[in-house]
């Protein structure tokens, strides 16, 4: 039982008639309802299962297999079992000194996980569940002592190390329990295992905090920082597993609280493949150990409430070694799967009750009526659905296993190590590689891509978590006096004096607007600066999900295209013809480049043109090569760095926020990666732009957030060399096509936006860009006299912002962007990326070709 199940005798009698009939009439039921559902007993839970069943058979029949419940045949490796948390119930954890007393070494060495892994694919085994404690390094020194002798950063160095030498040298497909694990981490995982997992276990935070509770003590069991890895297992594609422990103290409320939990981030990313319900059982010298165990009846009313919330669509899952052989009843209450069940090895979180014979599976399925089955550690769905969900580096391993037809495994498949490889041909010309010239004649194919409607999550669930972040904050300050501050001094600007000044219209908005601008001329003078640059867009093949993006393409889509390497640097020479000191490259995340495509990019511009300056390479991209190698952040930038990189632009930024972050898009960094990233590259010598796009879900407190996020990382680094506005461009764009995002900001939103740029980043970052990309001539010479200096590039080729649905071309000359500045009343100058002084040869160049570029952007095979 729960041992604080309800306070009270229970739901009444009509409480728990109206519940089940709701459940009966397939209507959504609520957390009040489902916590009812989780009392029944006796016939009310008969009436309870033969719906839930109900919903389950739907299911399957809609995912076409109607009549089968599913398996997977593994073994299970306890790769290490130290672990910085103290939960009370656990038997898997243990300490050095008894590994040490029994021989055993702090993790398991590669012989002897590959033993086990190899005696599984000789007995047909297809799954390595690779279980161990979270983050043993943390808490113990000789963990780490292993790690550091081994050659590994982390323990997640060694599970990625691990899970490709499984594949290359077995065959079998890795399933990772690592624990907590980070946004980064994920990245780094998902391209050696095609699923991984982490039991949310309960919602119930008192559970954590409180002394004696059976989480206390262990900070990765905080039921927030678990719901986040749900969620940044969605956000990263990565099939998951999750679901309930039950019976360890929780009330019924708070147990449905977690099952609408674990349903939230299911209907949010689509990425839940599993849901386990496991019941506590209760082991001897534990904490716990006097604790009753879960009741079967607990576990089968759970079990059918689950079914009645999670869906038809849903897998659910009980673990038959937990049942004592009742294993009808929970088919009854709705199962469709079995779990993992090894022939080799035993069940190390519960080494007390061993795994079912198959045989035995097939026998008690077959009398409930259903046929047993064999699947991957990937589910059907994730299997048939591809990319993104499955790195391309893992298909062929996927592929071996796998019918291609039901997603299932193929029972005598021969399970045998296949190389982990990047795709080859990776630089392959290959699309609509004309795009950057055809986007100003032709446009786009369409104003969406073809996977519209689910590769950016669900968009019912994102409508909903944008809602609170728009709502418009009360402005109570003193605008006047937030004035005379900003003109007396603006780093004594407050909060809310900055806040009301980001408010500010009319009258008001045109003072601010003239104190910028003064600040910007005592600061950097009135020249207004521009660069003679090439955008180099090499990919917009992209799966991450940013909301924002009209330029990622599927790779089948009509206007997607990959450049080679040669085109790459046929364009680099060609803007070094026409007087260009920089090319600035930036592409989507393609599942195919792998993490050195960007060492090869920067390579082959420096080969064909020594003197170019390289901005390239997003804080996105930057992450993606890094955990594509294997390298941290800091090896792969010197790496970079040595290819020939020479900047990074601060693009990825939109705004540093998660709250806004994860609505503008499903799978991005987040803020704290982001500015690891640019931290990172400015201690390293790597300079980089800074950025900020608005004016979409976000709120004028998000900008002011940014601002001194931004001021704080240039006061610590000095990294930056330019803060760059970046108005979002609505028009194309799928948050805005799914009504959620504004039409973009308006001038009074980009009027205040450059001018507090200029007051809050005051005097660390002195340089304000303005995007005449975004805004046009007019609008660009609007913003030069509310505190910008800069007008960026002549960008010769630009399809980011045409794709989304900007009308302002993709070139401006030289002379364009002087008139410019002369519309400001000012005296134009031309710099290079780091603002120093342009060599005459370099202006000279520019000279003689400005204003004849259309004519040679086009780069055809």
């Amino acid at each position: 039982m729960t041992t604080s199940a309800t306070s009270g005798t229970g739901p009444t009698e009509n409480a728990m008639r109206r519940a089940l009939k709701r459940a009966r009439d397939g209507v959504a039921l609520d957390v009040t309802e489902a916590a009812v559902l989780l009392q029944a007993r006796g016939a009310d839970l008969d009436d309870l299962t033969t719906s839930a069943a109900r919903v389950r058979d739907a299911g399957l029949a809609a995912a076409g297999r109607p009549g089968v419940i599913t398996y997977s045949k593994s073994v299970f490796i306890p790769l290490t079992r130290l672990c910085r948390d103290k939960c009370h119930y656990c038997t898997f954890v243990t300490v050095p000194g008894k590994l040490r007393r029994a021989g055993h070494g702090m993790f398991m060495s590669p012989d002897e996980v590959l033993d086990i892994a190899r005696k599984g694919a000789a007995a047909g085994c297809k799954e390595a569940l690779i279980t161990l404690g979270d983050k043993p390094e943390d808490r113990w020194p000789e963990a780490r002592e292993w790690l550091d002798a081994h050659g590994y950063d982390d323990t997640i160095a060694y599970v990625r190390a691990i899970s490709i030498r499984i594949l290359e040298e077995t065959g079998l497909l890795p399933h990772l329990n690592p624990g907590v694990m980070s946004w980064t981490d994920f990245q780094r995982l998902k391209p050696v295992a095609p699923s991984m997992g982490m039991m949310l276990e309960t919602t119930a935070t008192r559970l954590w905090s409180e002394p004696g509770g059976p989480h206390h003590g262990s900070p990765d069991k905080e039921p927030a920082v678990r719901l986040r890895v749900l969620e940044d297992a969605g956000r990263s594609s990565v099939p998951f597993t999750s679901g309930l422990l039950i019976g360890i103290g929780e009330t019924y409320e708070e147990r449905a609280d977690g099952l609408f939990a674990l349903r939230r981030v299911s209907r949010a990313y689509h990425g839940v493949q599993e849901l386990i319900i496991q019941n506590f059982r209760a082991k001897p010298d534990t904490a716990m150990r006097g604790m009753p165990d879960a009741e079967l009846d607990e576990l089968i009313a759970t079990v059918a409430v689950a079914r009645h919330i999670m869906g038809p669509a849903a897998c659910l899952q009980a673990p038959p070694n937990l049942v004592d052989s009742e294993y009808a009843r929970l088919i009854g209450a709705g199962i469709d799967d079995w779990g993992g069940v090894s022939p080799l090895t035993i069940d190390h979180v519960n080494p007390e009750r061993p795994w079912p014979q198959i045989d035995l599976l097939r026998e008690q399925s077959a009398e409930a009526g259903f046929e047993l089955r064999e699947r991957l550690c990937v589910y059907p769905e994730f299997v048939r659905r591809g990319e993104p969900w499955l790195d391309p580096r893992l298909l062929p391993h996927v592929r071996a296993l796998a019918d291609p037809e039901t997603g299932l495994a193929v029972p005598d498949a021969v399970v045998e190590g296949h190389p982990w490889q990047e795709p080859e041909e990776a630089f392959t010309s290959s699309g609509r590689t004309d795009l950057h010239a055809s986007i100003d004649t032709e446009g786009r194919t369409s104003d969406r891509r073809e996977d519209y409607d689910h590769v950016y999550g669900d968009w019912d669930a994102v409508r909903e978590a944008a809602a609170p972040g728009m709502v418009p904050s009360r402005i109570d300050t003193d605008v006047r006096a937030a004035l005379a501050t900003a003109a007396d001094d603006p780093t004594r600007l407050t909060d809310d004096e900055a806040l009301a000044l980001l408010h500010a219209d009319g009258p008001a908005l045109d003072a601010l607007c003239r104190i910028a601008d003064d600040v910007r001329k005592s600061a950097v003078g009135d020249d207004v600066t521009y660069i003679v640059t090439r955008n180099i867009n090499f990919t917009n093949v992209c799966y991450t999900g940013c909301r924002f993006c009209a330029f990622a393409q599927r790779r089948t889509d009509a206007d997607a295209y990959t450049l080679s390497l040669d085109q790459v640097a046929d364009r680099a020479a060609q803007a070094w013809d026409v007087g260009a000191v920089e090319v600035c490259m930036q592409g989507g995340i393609h599942p195919d480049l792998p993490g050195t495509a960007y060492f090869d990019i920067a390579r082959a511009v420096k080969e064909r043109v020594p003197g170019m300056h390289v901005h390239a390479f997003s804080p996105m991209e930057v992450v993606n090569g890094a955990t594509r190698t294997g390298m941290s952040i800091r090896e792969w930038l010197t790496a970079a760095k040595e290819a020939g990189l020479d900047s990074i632009p601060g693009t990825a930024a939109e705004i540093l926020d998660d709250e806004v972050r994860w609505i503008l898009t499903k799978g991005k960094l987040p803020t704290a990666t982001w500015i690891e990233v640019v931290t990172t590259a400015h201690e390293l010598g790597i300079r980089s732009s800074s950025t900020m796009m608005y004016g979409h879900v976000d709120q004028p407190r998000h900008w002011l957030g940014h601002f001194r996020t931004l001021s704080r990382i240039q006061q610590q680094t000095g990294g930056f060399t330019e803060f760059v506005t970046l108005p979002f461009i609505h028009t194309n764009a799928p948050v805005y096509l799914a009504g959620i995002a504004r039409p973009g900001p308006t001038t009074r939103d980009n009027r205040a936006v450059i001018a507090m740029a200029r007051l809050l980043l005051h005097p660390h970052i002195p340089n304000i860009q303005t995007s005449w990309v975004k805004l046009g001539t007019e609008g660009a010479a609007e913003m030069l006299r509310s505190g910008a200096n800069d007008l960026g590039g002549t960008l010769m080729e630009e399809t980011i912002s045409r794709m989304a649905g900007s009308s302002y071309g993709s070139y401006k000359s030289v002379k364009d962007l002087i008139a410019v500045a002369e519309a400001a009343g000012r005296p134009a100058k031309p710099r290079t990326t780091l603002y120093g002084e342009v060599p005459d040869e370099r202006q000279r160049a520019a000279a003689v070709s400005d204003g004849h570029l259309p004519e040679l952007l086009p780069v055809l095979e």
